[in-house]
């Protein structure tokens, strides 16, 4: 057991034994109307892995998170989070995971303390503690001398910390990142980068992500699935995937391309773009 507040335990499961599996989907489904989005999903998490769930726009990806996150309703299937049953124990797999959309969800008419503060209330983190608490985490995220400034003066780095260090005011086992790096510069990505292995190799988060940044993908993710109109193609580390193919020097952009027969700029609508070129501006 780790906290950010705490001392990470080091009796960590000996490397010769399989880590336990966190996250598990069996036969995951959601359809609207006649159309399926997500297909028979089934893919298994290790505890503390960083897990990229990858594909073109309207793959299934966001669908298959809304369900995970319990924003969304299961059609047929089953999905366990750390031994909580999504469908029948909802409170409890909310209380076991942090979510970070695309979106920007900070508030920036208040500070980044406040904004902790207020997520610290409705977490019922106790009062004794939560300061102290907060502090930790602003101090953890790098965000410390920022914390009495509006988050509206933020740049789109800090923000993005902002957001991590909300969801992971719970303590969460597993946190979601839906696009985490989309609009921000290369420095700031590159910092969202080594903050998302920090939280993974320091205190034991399991990560789950989206993104259609292939180089994220491959610098970040232990393992990654690539999902297409509703179903994972393929799923591995980014480096036994690489091998796969028959091809020197191969890319994981080479393996999505060949998975999914898809370049990575197409089937984008406008409604995606303009959200994407909204986010971007909003954390630029």
């Amino acid at each position: 057991m780790t906290t950010l507040t705490g001392k990470t335990d080091r009796s960590e499961t000996p490397a010769s034994q399989p880590k336990p599996i966190i996250l598990e989907t069996q036969k995951l489904t959601r359809r609207f109307g006649k159309f399926t989005a997500v297909d028979n999903l089934n893919i298994s998490v290790e505890q503390g892995e960083v897990f990229g769930l990858l594909g073109p726009n309207g793959a299934g990806k966001s669908t298959a998170i809304k369900m995970l996150t319990t924003l969304l309703p299961l059609s047929t299937g089953k999905a366990i989070l750390a031994g909580y049953d999504v469908t029948h124990q909802p409170n409890a797999v909310r209380r076991v995971i942090g979510y970070v959309p695309q979106a920007l969800s900070a508030d920036g008419s208040l500070t980044g303390y406040e904004n902790l503060l207020i997520f610290a209330k409705l977490y019922e983190i106790p009062f004794s503690r939560r300061r102290q608490h907060i502090r930790d985490i602003l101090a953890f995220m790098g965000l410390q001398d920022a914390a009495n400034r509006l988050v509206r003066n933020y740049s789109g780095g800090m923000i993005r910390k902002l957001e991590i260090a909300i969801s992971v005011l719970h303590q969460p086992q597993i946190l979601f990142l839906d696009e985490p790096t989309v609009g921000l510069d290369p420095i700031a990505r590159t910092q969202v980068w080594q903050l998302v292995k920090q939280l993974c190799v320091d205190y034991g988060t399991t990560i789950f992500l989206t993104t259609h940044f292939l180089e994220e993908a491959d610098n970040l993710c232990n393992r990654v699935a690539i999902m297409q109109q509703g179903a994972v193609a393929t799923i591995g580390a980014p480096s036994d995937l690489k091998a796969s193919l028959d091809k020197p020097n191969a890319t994981l952009d080479d393996v999505f391309i060949h998975y999914t027969g898809d370049q990575l700029t197409s089937g984008v609508s406008y409604r995606d773009t303009a959200r994407t070129r909204r986010t971007a501006q909003r954390l630029g």
